[in-house]
């Protein structure tokens, strides 16, 4: 009996492949536990139509990453902060204000988890950076500031 694997089974292959096993083992266990399905030729096409459509999901994600990654190359994002009596910020600028201060002036919605920086604490121009997804990370500048 063939099977096409839907999950890891060990000593056995990884999801994705096609065996030959018992028939026994192929129904009661694999296909009975849903780790397997019947090699049939309608199931072989449907694994590869979706194996198929998540390449192009992906590769669709990964371009759409890229094209982010160019624009907030050129962002400059500003954000005023109190200061106290020594001149240093009241508090800090976190992740959380920066995601805000990127999504009001430039329109992108962003994460705060993405976004890779510590706190800060004084004023100056920063680096941010910030992971997209699919190994793929940007960088922007901020501008903070006391009023």
């Amino acid at each position: 009996m063939k099977v096409l694997l839907i999950k890891d089974v060990k000593g056995l292959g990884k999801a994705g492949e096609v065996k030959d096993v018992k028939d026994g083992y192929g129904n009661n266990f694999l296909i009975g536990k849903g780790l397997a399905k019947a090699a049939t030729d309608a199931v072989l096409r449907q694994y590869e139509a979706a194996k198929k459509k998540e390449a192009e999901t992906k590769a669709y994600e990964i371009s759409q990453s890229q094209k982010l990654a160019s624009e907030l190359s050129n962002v400059k994002i500003l954000i005023k902060s109190k200061l106290g009596a020594n001149g240093a910020l009241f508090g800090s600028v976190t992740k959380d204000d920066i995601a805000n201060a990127l999504k009001e002036q430039k329109g992108y919605d962003v994460d705060k988890k993405s976004i890779e920086c510590d706190h800060i604490k004084t004023t100056g121009t920063y680096d941010v950076s910030l992971k997209l997804g699919n190994s793929i990370s940007a960088k922007f500048e901020l501008v903070v500031v006391g009023e």
